[in-house]
């Protein structure tokens, strides 16, 4: 999993950083509000550890800040403050859980690994518009019509919904479904982003997957999907991929 640590404090910052990689996750610091939010955009980490106390921007603000770009993530606030009014004002802005300073290591653990364990079973069913992805059951509907995809075509839908927001490069895309190395020379992502279209009913440039040139492609966040248009912040990027590519370099590539 990957977490953010958003702590001023270095020592404190390190120390719970090696107590959570300890036990399998990804772990990126953050010691001003500033860099932060930054991390948050450009990571979209499954748990954020929040300090309240930080300069530039303190975590209350943080807070709003990453509520606003996406609202699923679970944020577990640090705070010296004892005043309920603060813990309170927290957790009405979004907060998942709140812990007050000096804290078991072994405590913050458990609580980490509780909101993870809901956050896991909150995902089990994805959601973009009216298309809906079932993980359990492994199944995908698009206004209640059933789509039948193969195991790679769920993979990589499945992949994107997960990211929802956020463009996933072919790179990433050819690592997670493939497991492939970047360095292979293929088409195989885009040629599989149109077999997904083709059955969505989803024509390029796409409303439900889109294509950001030179970059790879998105799901959109629930408010652009909202709107008939592509998002005005990625419109000038939007193109189609080939009409009918042909794979390349990977004659063996299961599906």
């Amino acid at each position: 999993m990957r977490l953010l640590i958003a702590e001023d404090d270095k020592a404190l910052g390190s120390f719970l950083s090696r107590g959570l990689e300890a036990e399998g996750h990804r772990v990126r610091l953050a010691h001003d509000g500033g860099a932060a939010v930054e991390a948050f955009r450009e990571d979209l980490p499954d748990l954020t550890i929040l300090d309240l106390n930080m300069p530039v921007k303190d975590g209350e603000h943080v807070l709003e800040e990453v509520r606003a770009m996406d609202a699923d993530p679970p944020v577990l606030v640090l705070t010296a403050r004892q005043e309920v009014d603060t813990r309170v004002r927290c957790l009405d802005r979004g907060a998942d859980d709140l812990m007050v300073k000096p804290f078991s290591l072994h405590e913050l653990r458990a609580r980490c690994r509780a909101l993870l364990r809901r956050k896991r079973e909150a995902r089990l069913a994805l959601r973009a518009g009216d298309l809906e992805l079932d993980r359990l059951e492994h199944t995908a509907r698009r206004a209640g019509r059933p789509i039948e995809l193969t195991n790679k075509e769920f993979a990589l839908l499945e992949h994107l919904m997960l990211n929802r927001g956020q463009c996933v490069s072919r790179v990433e895309l050819l690592d997670s479904v493939w497991d492939m190395e970047p360095a292979q020379t293929t088409n195989i992502v885009d040629v599989y982003i149109n077999y997904l279209r083709r059955k969505l009913k989803d024509p390029p440039p796409g409303r439900l997957i889109r294509t950001v040139r030179g970059r790879g492609y998105v799901v959109p966040a629930e408010t652009d999907l909202a709107l008939n248009e592509p998002a005005r912040t990625q419109s000038a990027e939007l193109t189609a991929p080939p009409a009918e590519p042909q794979v390349a370099g990977s004659p063996t590539a299961s599906v």
